[in-house]
């Protein structure tokens, strides 16, 4: 499958908590991707409809980061309300590249495109993109009516 021309995108709001911040009192920058993760996992259980814990424990089935780009555009302090996004950019054949935002209501916080390739959790060795996870991706795609 070639590249995505019309992308939706999952939202989440979250509010910057005390254990996310360094003793500057910004997000040490490793929380993000902890963030990030977090809504990977939602994305896949609420966006696409499919199991994230199933998927890993009972069809073993892993999604590894194997390439990550990273922006830190602005500072998120303790207190500020933001919101993670997540576009999906790219299905392959074993690998999803997905583009990921930190904002504000104003202002881009972090940026990060990341890729992730689908393995077999017994050999660790990347799989073809289930069936029903590429369906469920392509439907997410899809301008909503």
């Amino acid at each position: 499958m070639g590249p995505v021309t019309q992308n939706e995108r999952f939202e989440r709001p979250m509010r910057i908590r005390f254990s996310h911040c360094d003793p500057a009192g910004i997000v040490f920058f490793p929380q993000y991707l902890i963030m990030f993760n977090n809504l990977v996992e939602d994305w896949v259980t609420e966006g696409l409809g499919i199991s994230y814990s199933a998927l890993i424990s009972e069809r073993r089935i892993g999604m590894p980061t194997v390439s990550l780009q990273c922006e830190f555009k602005a500072i998120s302090r303790l207190g500020d309300d933001v919101t993670l996004a997540l576009t999906p950019t790219h299905i392959g054949g074993a690998s999803l590249r997905l583009s990921l935002l930190c904002r504000d209501s104003t202002t881009t916080r972090v940026q990060i495109e990341q890729v992730i390739v689908f393995t077999n959790l017994n050999t660790h060795r990347p799989v073809p993109i289930p069936d029903d996870l590429r369906l469920a991706m392509v439907a997410f795609q899809q301008p909503r009516q």
